[in-house]
């Protein structure tokens, strides 16, 4: 991918799933845990994928976000197609329109809080000082800014997974990718990370897409989906 890929807010869907499959080989038989997924992703927009455990929501959300491949389909994320690129392309696609959040923060332990938020900008070729600056900024408005210099170990869980959601913005990426963002945490700190994302989803304009298994956190998304049997569906909650 070229370095002139824009953006894609507010041009049609951020990320669409079309007739997405996703089969395992399990012994001697295929197991099919997606089976025809198609879902288009609007600028802005917050939704929810609920479903049983093991229903394949997480596999769903890896092969958003070009971290699996589907067995048949294809996942087009700001207007470009991830099916049949090189890993560098994917790389460059995700670096560029999607930030990830999972239940674990993923920070690298030997960063500062300041170093680990500007990685995506840094991995984008952007300068150091200004990558910095911009994680401080935004480091800042998720309340660390007295924490820039401790590393995720000097750091509560709350305060962890709040600088993982920093990282995902730093790129205001037309798309967050979620899985489970307040499953490792309490309620309190649990609640303070989601309403800080549904904040930024407003601010920065970011598509929000969660996959859990809280009611309570999918009541508050514009959209709530159930995968079951290998599908999507419109629930509610």
């Amino acid at each position: 991918m070229s370095d002139s890929l824009q953006s894609n807010h507010g041009e049609g869907p951020v990320l669409e799933c079309r007739d997405v499959v996703r089969q395992f080989a399990e012994s001697e038989s295929m197991l099919e845990v997606l089976s025809g997924v198609n879902l288009a992703v609007k600028p802005a927009e917050r939704l929810a994928i609920i479903g049983a455990s093991g229903c394949g929501k997480t596999t769903l959300l890896q092969i958003m976000g070009g971290l699996d491949e589907p067995t048949s389909g294809e996942v087009v994320v700001g207007g470009h197609s991830m099916a049949h690129t090189s890993e560098i392309q994917k790389g460059d696609l995700r670096n560029r329109y999607i930030g990830f959040v999972y239940q674990f923060h993923h920070l690298l332990r030997e960063f500062t809080a300041e170093e680990n938020v500007a990685m995506p900008l840094l991995i984008r070729r952007v300068a150091k000082t200004e990558a910095l600056q911009r994680a401080k900024k935004l480091l800042d408005r998720v309340g660390l800014g007295q924490r820039l210099t401790h590393k995720p170990g000097e750091l509560s869980g709350g305060e962890r997974q709040r600088a993982a959601v920093a990282r995902a913005l730093i790129t205001e990426p037309g798309l967050v990718l979620a899985d489970e963002p307040t499953g490792n945490l309490d309620a309190g700190n649990g609640e303070h990370v989601l309403q800080l994302m549904l904040e930024l989803n407003v601010e920065l304009r970011t598509s929000l897409v969660i996959v859990t298994h809280d009611h309570s956190i999918a009541a508050q998304m514009d959209r709530v989906l159930v995968l079951e049997d290998g599908r999507l569906r419109e629930g509610g909650v």
